[in-house]
Order: C-alpha cells, then sequence, then structure tokens
C-alpha cells in the first residue's frame, strides 16, 4: 500500500526561484493582467493585419513557459537575426511566470502560439483546451532527480523511504512514472524550490533538477568540504530517458479552430515555424553568440551557466532522430500518451484519463515549413552536431 507523504514548500531558495527555475511554475490562473491585455491586442491584429507580400509586418505573440532563459535560445536567435521579420512577422516574446499558463493563455485567444510541455497540455485537452501541437521543438527529455553519490541512491528502487524533491504544477510527471515503474511505493514527497538547495543542505535526499539549469546549479556551487566546486562525480543522476519513462516536453502550440478555419494563421504558422527553426539551427551554431543574446533579452542568470544552458538545451533538440527538428517520433508521442494515461500520482490520479483528440497533433506545418527550408539549402537535422565544452564558473558568472 502506498505511504506517501507530501510536505510543504521548503523556505530555503524561495526567494531566488524564480530567477533560476527551469520550467513554467504554472498555477492555474490563464494569465496575468498585462500579459492578457497585450497579447489579446496581438492576436487581433495579426488577423486583421496585411499579408507578408504586402511588405506589412504581421503582429504575433508568442508565450513563453518560463523566464527569459536560453531553454528558449531558438526563438530569441531567430528575433535577433531578422528571421521573424523576413517572414513577415513582428514577433513579441511574452515571459511566462507563476501566475501564467501558457496552454491556458492560448486558449483563451490571449496570444498566437504558446511553448509548453506536452504532458501538461494533454491534461488541458481534455478539460477542454482547443489547441494543436504544431512543432516537437524539443525531441529528448530534460528533467534529471539528483542525490548525492555517498547517499546510497543509485537507481530510482533506492527511493523507497527516501524524501524526493519535486516542483509540482505537472513537473512531476515523469518522476512518478518512473516511481510506479520501479514499484516504489513509500516515500515523502516534497514540493522543492526552483534552486537545488534543499539538496545542498540536506533537506531532501534527492532533488528535481532540469540539465539545463538546476544541474548546472549544482556544479556551480562550492563544496565546503573541499573548497573547490562539485564535480559530476559527487552525484547520482537518474535521467528519465534512460528509464524509458520520458515525456515529450517543449512544443509549439497553436490554436485548433483557427487553424482549421483561418487560412491566414494557418500560413502564419508555417512562416513562424520557419523562422523559429532557422533561429535553433543559430543557436545550434553559434551557441557563444545566443547565449549572448538570451542575456542581452533581458536574462539574468550568469555567463557559464547561461552558455551551459545554451549548450544543454542544443542536445535535446540537436540531431533530430525524426528527420527534421519539430517533427514528432510517433513512438516517444505514444509513450507520452500511454504514461499521462497510467502514471498515477500520490492521490491515484492521472493526467489524463481518456485518448487525447487527433487534434492534438499536426505535422502539417513544421514539414511544410521544413521542406520550404532544405529547399533553401538549410541543415535541419544536424546530424554533424556536438556540443561544445562548457566551463562553469561559480555561482554562473
Amino acid at each position: 500500500m502506498r505511504r506517501t507523504r507530501w510536505t510543504g514548500a521548503l523556505a530555503a531558495g524561495a526567494a531566488g526561484a524564480l530567477l533560476l527555475a527551469a520550467c513554467s511554475g504554472g498555477s492555474e490562473d490563464t494569465g496575468s493582467e498585462d500579459s492578457g491585455s497585450e497579447s489579446g491586442e496581438s492576436t487581433e491584429s495579426s488577423e486583421e493585419s496585411g499579408s507578408q507580400d504586402s511588405g506589412e509586418l504581421t503582429p504575433v505573440s508568442l508565450q513563453l513557459q518560463w523566464l527569459t532563459q536560453a531553454q528558449f535560445a531558438g526563438y530569441f536567435a531567430a528575433l535577433d537575426q531578422g528571421y521573424y521579420e523576413e517572414e513577415g512577422i513582428d514577433l513579441e516574446i511574452i515571459e511566462s511566470g507563476g501566475d501564467i499558463v501558457p496552454q491556458d493563455a492560448l486558449a483563451a485567444g490571449e496570444v498566437d502560439f504558446a511553448i509548453a510541455w506536452v504532458p501538461k497540455v494533454l491534461g488541458s485537452i481534455e478539460q477542454g483546451a482547443g489547441i494543436t501541437n504544431i512543432a516537437q521543438i524539443f525531441e529528448r527529455s530534460g528533467t534529471l532527480q539528483v542525490a548525492f553519490a555517498d547517499s546510497g541512491i543509485t537507481g530510482v528502487e533506492d527511493l523507497e523511504g527516501a524524501s524526493i524533491g519535486s516542483w509540482g504544477y505537472g513537473n512531476e510527471w515523469e518522476l512518478f512514472a518512473g516511481l510506479n515503474q520501479a514499484g516504489v511505493e513509500d516515500f515523502e514527497m516534497v514540493t522543492q524550490a526552483f534552486d537545488m538547495l534543499a539538496l545542498l543542505n540536506g533537506d531532501i535526499d534527492a532533488a528535481q533538477a532540469m540539465t539545463y539549469n538546476e544541474y548546472a546549479q549544482l556544479l556551480e556551487t562550492v563544496n565546503p568540504d573541499t573548497g573547490e566546486l562539485y564535480t559530476a562525480e559527487d552525484f547520482v543522476v537518474i535521467d528519465w530517458n534512460e528509464e524509458g519513462v520520458a515525456m515529450l516536453q517543449d512544443a509549439v502550440w497553436a490554436d485548433t479552430e483557427r487553424l482549421e478555419t483561418d487560412e491566414a494563421y494557418a500560413d502564419l504558422a508555417v512562416r513562424f515555424l520557419k523562422a523559429t527553426v532557422k533561429g535553433w539551427i543559430y543557436a545550434r551554431d553559434n551557441p557563444e553568440e545566443t547565449a549572448t543574446i538570451v542575456t542581452e533579452a533581458g536574462s539574468t542568470l550568469g555567463e557559464s551557466h547561461q552558455l551551459w544552458m545554451t549548450n544543454e538545451t542544443n542536445k535535446l533538440v540537436w540531431p533530430s532522430t525524426t528527420g527534421g527538428i519539430g517533427l514528432v517520433d510517433q513512438e516517444v508521442w505514444d509513450r507520452t500518451v500511454d504514461l499521462a494515461l497510467g502514471t498515477s500520482n500520490e492521490t491515484g490520479a492521472t493526467i489524463i484519463s481518456t485518448e487525447p483528440p487527433e487534434s492534438a497533433l499536426s505535422t502539417t506545418y513544421i514539414e511544410q515549413a521544413l521542406a520550404e527550408l532544405e529547399a533553401e539549402g538549410y541543415d535541419v537535422v544536424g546530424e554533424s552536431f556536438a556540443p561544445i565544452e562548457v566551463t562553469l564558473n561559480e555561482g554562473g558568472a
């Protein structure tokens, strides 16, 4: 019998959580007052503005699922390099935070496109959100569970009886899938701040981390026993990709009804994806420059941390094994759906109770975008991609 215990959020590090967050914090609010009004105007104007051929730029709004950081490197690179403008788009990138749920903002008509994790959106679609995945940007999951090397934890099965940190807000489902698969039933689930202080302070046995963010926070922290920065050898990492329970993460979502009824919006989706893919290609081929672009766009992360994030995010995108960035591996999509249907949390609830509608996923728009880009000579697969070596400095400076 499962004896899971939830405890409240740890105070340590809560004040700095927003600055070094991995992904959407996500309350159930549909959006902040400010972002709602601004992006609503952008949506209306995108329907009424002139075509690309007229020379006029179409105002378009993109809702991120978190703050400005290199998790979204491709979008900022594309904006900086003028790729959206080349496609006739005047793009506004809107940050998210604890009071904004990207898929809800999109479903409410407040923005034109949104970035969000697939399992979270599947739950929203079941609740009535009419939105469609038009490009699966992240092919791999970036979620880890991390413990100290001397903790006795070497795999998921060792989490039995442990105190486990998780952010919640829909970020916990891969963790629960892993626990379900390993038959782990007795554990204490602790609501973790968006940092690694709870693990570093010994308040929990294993912490949730993204490869591109919180894991780096560990490696840019001084080990008090040695006076040097921690190294990878100081930790045990549980990678949900290796455990077979990884779920699809960052994807581009569009309004289903507008795709089906508004030819201009459908054309806009293709042009938006073309520019976006060019941005991710730029991020792949120019990681140092891209990290600088994101910093100048308003990120408060340190220089080495930002470069680490750019590099690790590229690993989730490149190389594409599906024939091109944004295309969905059907096997991974089916696994994500199956896990959303079958994974239960501490209350016994699952993400969804029925199969998602066919409209939840469409490859039509990304296929057209990729075909046009390939015809123009762009490498949309990145088969020769190799990550760079990044040296983290203390505090990510």
